[in-house]
């Protein structure tokens, strides 16, 4: 199988079939399909990397990344969306937000 990751992050491979996702309503849907527990395992494993991962990201042209980096870029983004439910709120759904969906008319790019 070939890895969805750069090789420096080769660690946080076991996560990136989950979370290297498109787009903010699948980062969405995801971590509303997880436990707290998912969360917190995918959030610990990554957060601690999560500044020389963006640094990583940053040696490239926006509109020319490559794949593995790509995938790094939505690994990035998808522990911004869980960190929300670890740090803030102690729990996968936002608090006091009812049945919260998220639609986007347009996603941003990448």
């Amino acid at each position: 199988m070939t890895p969805m990751l750069p090789a420096a992050f080769a660690e946080l491979e076991p996560f990136a079939p989950r979370w290297c996702l498109a787009t903010e309503a699948q980062r969405w849907q995801e971590r509303h399909s997880c436990t707290m527990a998912e969360l917190r395992n995918f959030y610990d494993a990554c957060f601690p990397r999560l500044e020389e991962a963006i640094e990583y990201c940053d040696q490239f042209p926006l509109d020319a990344l490559p794949d593995d980096v790509t995938n790094l870029l939505r690994l990035i983004h998808s522990v911004v969306m869980v960190s929300m439910a670890v740090e803030v709120f102690g729990q996968v759904k936002t608090a006091g937000a009812a049945d919260a969906v998220l639609h986007r008319v347009r996603e941003p790019v990448p």
